[in-house]
């Protein structure tokens, strides 16, 4: 899959990668791998200025833009919900389907295979992780910052 620019991802500001690129994230699969984990998504906060929730939500564009043959459908799965990579995994497709296909008609919607090839792909991509309760955000940056 080609690399695809920062500004391929719907709503990051100019500001943002240029903050990015000063720490030498170029590409949308380079984003993804920065924030897939809390530690990382942290680290990357402090190293750009960028509030962790915000990479966490750019990583999660990402993430999506890495589902093969999605590219034309990313706006109308995000107004059908599909945000992250955990949802679209969660979702039945024949319903999904149905979804899109009266967001955008019969004629320009995916097919019912294209749906269920996204979701089998959702289900084995990296997803951008979670907060961990046990471990709170001070304990991890004092941890990283000890080494």
């Amino acid at each position: 899959m080609p690399m695809k620019r920062l500004e391929y991802i719907r709503g990051i500001s100019p500001e943002e990668c240029e903050r990015l690129r000063a720490v030498d994230v170029q590409h949308t699969n380079q984003l993804l791998h920065f924030t897939t984990l809390v530690i990382d998504r942290e680290r990357l906060a402090l190293r750009t200025g960028i509030p962790e929730e915000r990479l966490k939500a750019l990583g999660q564009e990402a993430a999506l833009m890495e589902v093969s043959g999605s590219e034309r459908f990313l706006s109308t799965l995000q107004r059908c919900g599909i945000t992250s990579l955990a949802i679209l995994a969660r979702e039945d497709a024949p319903t999904l389907h149905q979804r899109l296909v009266n967001i955008v008609g019969m004629s320009g919607a995916p097919t019912l295979s294209d749906v269920e090839y996204w979701i089998s792909q959702a289900r084995t991509i990296d997803v951008i992780e979670e907060p961990d309760e046990e471990h709170t955000r001070a304990e991890r940056l004092r941890s990283w910052r000890s080494r």
